[in-house]
């Protein structure tokens, strides 16, 4: 089993970047993939990247391509997503979640999930 805890969410103006982080618990978080969603207010949960087990693969929704960038340090137990070049559209709150299999765009494949972390950007 694995537990996922979100951290570096915050309040940033349009333009600016935050960097979240996904600490996982477990030995064996090597053996997952991990994906970020968001969920704004009154919308559904969307996609937002992923990154295989070795890091080797890494997936991008269209409306975050070029600005956000996954990466893991499987050492650290540790998903980064850094955001760059932040929209008012990117706030929601951001949720990451593992899997045992591969990168999936599709949130019922995960079976764990973290208690999310809010980003807020201002215009």
């Amino acid at each position: 089993q694995v537990q996922l805890v979100e951290s570096g969410g915050g309040l940033v103006q349009a333009g600016g970047s935050l960097r979240l982080s996904c600490a996982a618990s477990g030995r064996t978080f090597s053996s997952y993939a991990v994906g970020w969603f968001r969920q704004a207010p009154g919308k559904e949960r969307d996609f937002v990247s992923a990154i295989s087990r070795s890091g080797g693969n890494t997936v991008y929704a269209d409306s975050v391509k070029g600005r956000f960038t996954i990466s893991r340090d499987n050492a650290k137990n540790t998903v980064y997503l850094q955001m760059n070049s932040l929209k008012p559209e990117d706030t929601a709150v951001y949720y990451c979640a593992a899997n045992p299999y591969s990168t999936s765009e599709y949130y019922p494949s995960y079976n764990y999930w973290g208690q999310g972390t809010q980003v807020t950007v201002s215009s």
